[in-house]
């Protein structure tokens, strides 16, 4: 047994991804995704992270990982077209995943208006208008895509991994499962009732940290 055949057992048994999973595909939500970590001030190893320290999400190892049990992985991403960084990070996912496994849509911007008791925690530009301050919040929700793109690939796999913590994602699988699929759920974070009923096996974000 080479090293990566090795590598796939022991991730395969620790997780419970049995035979019976089948063929396998990833959907990323990673605007979910790139969330799990935000609150985490430990390494995996128990090692503090410093007060200017955050916990991000590596593209490679997660494709690495996912590849471990999954022929196939479609990555979704909303990205800022006046932000270069933002850019970048979009060609990143390209090389990565692939370009034709890699889907994008530019991110809409939602006004929060900011109460007084918020200003002192608030880390993010401000601004003003005749509502008083607010703060501009990015939204690129993919949950359309990836159940219209589950569902017309639905002849194409066994089991949908999905890696989100989206209550809305609870009507696709339920779907799937009364067509003969199963799902996996990659989350972090407490996810709804539903969403837990609605999958076949729940795998903790922390576990794959």
């Amino acid at each position: 047994m080479d090293l990566q055949a090795l590598k796939k057992q022991i991730v395969c048994e620790e997780l419970g991804i049995t035979g019976e999973f089948g063929n396998t595909i990833a959907f990323v939500d990673f605007a979910n995704v790139n969330n799990w970590f935000r609150e985490d001030r430990q390494m995996s190893d128990g090692t503090p992270l410093k007060d200017n320290e955050k916990l991000v999400v590596n593209l490679e190892k997660l494709r690495d990982f996912l590849c471990l049990f999954c022929s196939d992985i479609r990555f979704y991403y909303g990205h800022d077209p006046g932000n270069p960084g933002s850019m970048a990070f979009l060609y990143a996912t390209r090389a990565i995943f692939g370009k034709n496994r890699s889907f994008s849509k530019p991110i809409q911007w939602v006004r929060h208006h900011i109460a007084d008791e918020e200003l002192e925690t608030n880390t993010r530009s401000l601004f003003q208008d005749g509502d008083g301050q607010y703060v501009r919040l990015p939204k690129s929700n993919f949950d359309v895509e990836i159940a219209v793109d589950a569902t017309k690939m639905i002849d194409k796999y066994d089991t949908l991994c999905l890696l989100s913590s989206d209550a809305d994602f609870a009507y696709l699988n339920t779907y799937l499962r009364t067509r003969g699929k199963k799902v996996i759920l990659i989350k972090g974070g407490h996810i709804t009732h539903q969403l837990k009923k609605s999958v076949d096996l729940r795998i903790n974000a922390q576990n794959i940290k």
